[in-house]
């Protein structure tokens, strides 16, 4: 029979993460890699005096400029558009089919065919299903496969990104259309989440640097949904339609300014890069001012803006990966989380820009791989942050160790014990608490016999044999020079006289000599039993002074404070009497 293997609940984790991202990483090479129709294209500018006819006749002749459409292609900016024509190659297939353009144009495009005009823009919200990430036109089965299909580019008054063309059947189509949708909600949906719980952990840690994560992946997230149309469909948030130019350019500038802003803080520039602190403020500031340049309404300030964005973009990005590499290089360990993420997006970047020069124009994967990096850079900037709050937190708890506890002995000190042993007596009205306070015998006279080095080694040899003694749970701490103090919580007045002659004995044993070898390190210790009422300061006193009465009886001794020995005295002269009266009876 043979054995079943079960895996640890953290090996499964990563193992069903593994396997999302992999189902992620399928879904979107079937999306970027969807095998087409055969396609032949060719374009021309349109000219004042065109028609459909016209345009078709002057491709049939070839006089328009041919172009491969499965590959992306840039087309000049003109003040009446382009034509665009696409033909199928055979085999062809008449049924239904669908012609797709990606990445989804901005302007609109008009497809001409059985002497109608479709009209389509990412942003029309009144036009029949659209695709998901593309625009999309439904060919019907009754226009034969092999008649070229006629295209329209509407002016744009940005310049143009380059687009490809692909017709599928309609149910190829579908499939793809899906598995882009499903890319896409899963990217959107890790950015969502690490905003929301960045703004959780900023609220909860009050920690700005979270805050200023947030608004990058917002800022991001809303330019990739722009660019893939994700936000107009499926969202269809018809508001953003006529403020596509002005929030995309705005959220551009404001994902350059929360990224510098964020940076600074992520990868402490004070610490490890801080003179490049001041030109990454000052990108942080330019930027804001370019986002209320954009949205002034006045002219030659939108004008002054959109020339400064692309400059200050490539500066700003490579200003950020420079400090960001010195700071690593200097000893930030969040550094190498920023530029782990921030690195392929700003490759990717840079191909895109490339792209829009006319470069690369067999990768067409690059918009959706953008989309795929600020999602991957939402989870490694997310893990960033996870491990500069336990790197705080680590440092938060040294320091509050080193806060709370006595640097010779390593006990705790008096403000540290005060707090806690206040807290204990709260906590535990009605159970019985003993308080020690211990008081080294002689102990200036081994200073100025041996020297304060001698003194400081008794301490903590003394320290560290009671320590020992004691319980884990029981408060020990130095209260002040060769003073002690120990909280014992659940005992009696006799077990604490017992546990306090028990630490008399260690530390007589320890043999410390105080003048010669006859003379020994001893310690007087006074014993409070806490009683109603008592709050921590009059229990110290209590005990202080049945210590000052031991130290006047020899020290190296044991005293019961005057209260908690009086209802013993009470009780023992009345068992005396009691025997006395019976012996007397006859």
């Amino acid at each position: 029979m043979e054995k079943q293997i079960t895996l640890p609940p953290r090996d499964r984790f990563w193992r069903r993460a593994g396997g999302f991202v992999f189902a992620l990483l399928f879904c979107w090479l079937g999306v970027t890699h969807a095998a087409g129709m055969p396609l032949n294209g060719a374009w021309g500018q349109v000219g004042p005096n065109d028609t459909p006819q016209s345009v078709l006749e002057a491709y049939r002749a070839g006089h328009l400029n041919s172009f491969d459409p499965s590959m992306l292609q840039q087309f000049p900016r003109s003040k009446r558009g382009s034509w665009v024509v696409i033909a199928a190659q055979p085999p062809w297939d008449n049924e239904e089919r669908v012609l797709t353009v990606y990445p989804p144009p901005m302007g609109a495009i008009s497809v001409i065919y059985a002497g109608q005009e479709h009209p389509l823009a990412i942003d029309d919200f009144s036009a029949p299903p659209h695709g998901h990430g593309r625009l999309a036109w439904r060919i019907p089965g009754t226009l034969p496969a092999s008649a070229p299909i006629l295209l329209r580019l509407e002016p744009s008054e940005t310049l143009s990104a380059p687009i490809r063309f692909r017709i599928l059947p309609w149910g190829d189509y579908l499939q793809r259309d899906a598995q882009w949708l499903v890319f896409a909600s899963a990217c959107f949906a890790v950015m969502l989440a690490m905003v929301l719980m960045a703004l959780f952990f900023s609220l909860v840690l009050r920690d700005i640097t979270y805050a200023w994560y947030a608004g990058y992946i917002v800022c991001y997230a809303l330019i990739q949904g722009i660019q893939t149309g994700f936000v107009f469909h499926p969202l269809e948030w018809q508001w953003l339609a006529a403020r596509t130019w002005l929030v995309g350019a705005a959220a551009v500038a404001l994902s350059v300014a929360f990224a510098s802003l964020f940076m600074m803080r992520f990868c402490d520039l004070q610490k490890h890069a801080r003179l490049l602190r001041v030109p990454i403020m000052a990108l942080a500031v330019g930027m804001i001012q370019l986002v209320l340049m954009r949205c002034s309404g006045i002219p030659l300030l939108i004008e002054v803006a959109q020339a400064l964005l692309n400059p200050l973009l490539m500066i700003g990005a490579m200003l950020l990966l420079v400090a960001a590499i010195v700071a690593a290089v200097r000893g930030s360990r969040q550094a190498w989380f920023f530029l782990a993420g921030w690195t392929p997006l700003l490759l990717l970047t840079a191909a895109t820009s490339a792209q829009v020069n006319g470069a690369l124009p067999q990768l067409d994967w690059l918009n959706d791989a953008s989309l795929a990096g600020g999602a991957f850079e939402a989870l490694v900037l997310s893990l960033g942050l996870a491990d500069r709050a336990l790197s705080l937190r680590q440092d938060r708890d040294v320091v509050q160790v080193l806060a709370d506890h006595d640097p010779l002995t390593h006990a705790l000190n008096r403000r540290a014990w005060n707090e806690r042993a206040s807290a204990l007596l709260e906590a535990t009205p009605t159970r019985p608490i003993a308080l020690l306070f211990l008081d080294l015998d002689h102990f200036k006279l081994l200073n100025d016999r041996h020297g304060h080095n001698t003194g400081d080694r008794a301490l903590v040899a003394v320290a560290t044999t009671l320590g020992a003694e004691l319980r884990p749970a029981d408060l020990f701490g130095r209260y002040g020079g060769e003073e002690f103090v120990a909280l014992l919580d659940g005992i009696g007045a006799e077990e604490a006289m017992q546990v306090a002659t028990r630490l008399c004995r260690r530390v007589h044993r320890l043999e410390i000599p105080v003048r010669d070898e006859e003379q020994l390190l001893s310690v007087s210790i006074g014993v409070a039993m806490r009683q109603r009422g008592d709050h921590l300061e009059a229990l110290v006193e209590r005990a202080d002074q049945a210590m000052y009465r031991a130290k006047l009886h020899g020290r190296n001794r044991v005293c019961l404070d005057e209260i908690t020995a009086r209802p013993a005295r009470i009780t023992a002269a009345k068992h005396l009497h009691v025997v006395e009266k019976r012996r007397d009876d006859p």
